[in-house]
C-alpha cells in the first residue's frame, strides 16, 4: 500500500481511565469497511527512547493497520502524555497498564492478540507474557533489552557522561548506582529514576523468561566494514538458541537502518519495516478473511 493510502487509515487518540490517572492511547484502525483480523498492543521503550522512536513505531503501526490489525499504542504511567511523574513509575504499574491495554483491545477486536515491544518495552512484554492473565498469540520484539540490570547501568552511564562533558566535578563511577541502592532517586538526562523502579528492573532477565508463544525478534546489525573483523550474524544468538532448545518457537532477523532509539536524527528505518514484514509474513501476509 502506498504511503498516501497509509495516511488515510483511521487514527483515534483517547485517554484510557486507569489507576492513578489516565493513560494516553493512540489506536490505529484497519481501512474503512474491513473487519479487523487481530489486535496488537505496542510497548514503548524507556525514558527518552520513547520520544526518539515514536515516528518509527507509528510507521510500523500504519503498516500493521493496513494489513488488517488494530494497533494500540499506550503511554505507560509516568511516561509520554499519560498521567503521573516518571519518578512515580513502577514496574508493576506498567504491568497493570499493559494488562489494561490488552484487555481493552481484546474486548473490542476478535482475533489473535500480539504484544510488540521495543528495547526495555520488549523486556516488559516478555515479563508480561510470562504471567499474562489473558491469552497471547505471539510476541514481536524489536531490539530487546535482555538484562534489566545492564539496561539500568547503561542508563546511569549517561549521567556519568554528562558530568564529564559539563567539565565540573566528575561523578565517581558507581555513585549513582550506590545512591539507588541506598534508597535515593537519581536524575539522568532530565528523568528522575526512583530506586523502586530501578531495582525492580534489575531483577528481570530475558534468560529466565521462556516464551510460551512464538517470538519474532528483530535486532540491529551494524553494516560490516572492510577494516573490521567479522561480526556474528546477530548480536544475541545464544539466547534465541537457548529458547529453541527449550521448545520455544523463535524467529530472528536483522536490520541495518541504525539505532534509531538513541539517534540524534530521525531515521526512517525502511529496512526495519521491511524485515518485520518478511519475518512476520506467516501471519501478517495471510489472506484477509471476509466477514
Amino acid at each position: 500500500m502506498s504511503s498516501a493510502a497509509l495516511d488515510t487509515l483511521a487514527l483515534q487518540p483517547f485517554f484510557l481511565p486507569a489507576s492513578g490517572g489516565q493513560r494516553y492511547c493512540l489506536l490505529h484502525l484497519p481501512p474503512p469497511g474491513r473487519r479487523a483480523r487481530g489486535a496488537i498492543v505496542y510497548v514503548h521503550p524507556f525514558a527518552e527512547e520513547l520520544n526518539k522512536s515514536r515516528h518509527v513505531s507509528a510507521a510500523q503501526a500504519r503498516v500493521f493497520a493496513a494489513a488488517g490489525y488494530c494497533v494500540l499504542h499506550i503511554d505507560l504511567f509516568g511516561c509520554g502524555d499519560s498521567d503521573g511523574e516518571f519518578e512515580e513509575a513502577r514496574w508493576d504499574i506498567w504491568h497493570n497498564d499493559l494488562h489494561l491495554a490488552c484487555a481493552w483491545l481484546a474486548q473490542r477486536v476478535e482475533g489473535p492478540l500480539t504484544v510488540w515491544g521495543l528495547r526495555l518495552g520488549a523486556l516488559l512484554a516478555l515479563d508480561f507474557a510470562s504471567r499474562a492473565p489473558l491469552p497471547l498469540a505471539r510476541l514481536l520484539l524489536w531490539q530487546p533489552e535482555l538484562d534489566g540490570r545492564r539496561s539500568i547501568d547503561r542508563f546511569l552511564r549517561m549521567r556519568l557522561a554528562s558530568s564529564m562533558l559539563a567539565g565540573g566535578t566528575r561523578e565517581a563511577p558507581g555513585q549513582a548506582r550506590a545512591a539507588l541502592e541506598n534508597g535515593a532517586s537519581v536524575e539522568v538526562a532530565g528523568y528522575l529514576l526512583a530506586p523502586a523502579l530501578a531495582l525492580a528492573i534489575d531483577g528481570v532477565s530475558a534468560a529466565a523468561l521462556l516464551p510460551t508463544v512464538p517470538v519474532y525478534w528483530l535486532e540491529y546489525q551494524a553494516p560490516q566494514q572492510a577494516c573490521t573483523p567479522m561480526l556474528p550474524s546477530l548480536p544475541s544468538p545464544a539466547l534465541a538458541q537457548q529458547w529453541r532448545e527449550q521448545g520455544a518457537a523463535v524467529h530472528v532477523a536483522s536490520f541495518g537502518d541504525g539505532p534509531f532509539w538513541h539517534s540524534g536524527e530521525l531515521l526512517a528505518c525502511p529496512q526495519l519495516l521491511d524485515a518485520t514484514r518478511k519475518l512476520c509474513c506467516d501471519w501478517l501476509d495471510a489472506p484477509w478473511m471476509t466477514p
